[in-house]
This record gives C-alpha cells, structure tokens and sequence, in this order.
C-alpha cells in the first residue's frame, strides 16, 4: 500500500484508535503475533496498545521504517469492510 514512510505515516494517521493484528518478525525464524488499538503517531514511530489479556506489557512502538521494510505487517480489523493490511510494499 505505502509506498514511503510518509505514505505510511498518513495511513496510520487515519486509522487512530483503530483495532489490529501485529506480525512481527521476531528474529531466528519467529513470528511474533499481537492484537491492540492503534494509540498514538510520532514523526518516527507509532504506538500500539495491546490486549493485556493476551500480553506481558502494555504498549510497543515501532517504527515506519519496520512496515516499509515488513518488519511489521498491520492489518486493521474493520467491520463494515473486513480488514486492511498495511505493508510497505
């Protein structure tokens, strides 16, 4: 979808407060699955809130530079039109 990490900046800008499903890459062939709402947007990273159902912690940010270079794959559960997936690509 996003082509640069401004594109990304202004997708996740719109989707505040949002539900998603984070894939991560964890490294060592890992594959880190999370659920949340999307919290807050900075210049360089953004803010998820998990599920503490679920999680350990309560919040993780990456950066957009991780979705341009699917690091991190979002996919943002909305209900009129299914979901949306984020990837830099």
């Amino acid at each position: 979808m996003g082509k640069t990490l401004l594109d990304i900046k202004r997708i996740l800008d719109s989707n505040l407060g949002k539900r998603l499903t984070l894939k991560a890459n964890g490294g060592r062939r890992k594959t880190i699955e999370r659920s949340g709402v999307l919290a807050e947007t900075y210049p360089s990273v953004f803010i998820i809130e998990l599920d503490q159902q679920e999680n350990s912690f309560e919040r993780v940010s990456y950066s957009y530079a991780d979705v341009l270079t699917e690091t991190v794959e979002l996919t943002f559960l909305d209900e009129n039109t299914g979901s949306i997936a984020i990837s830099g690509q």
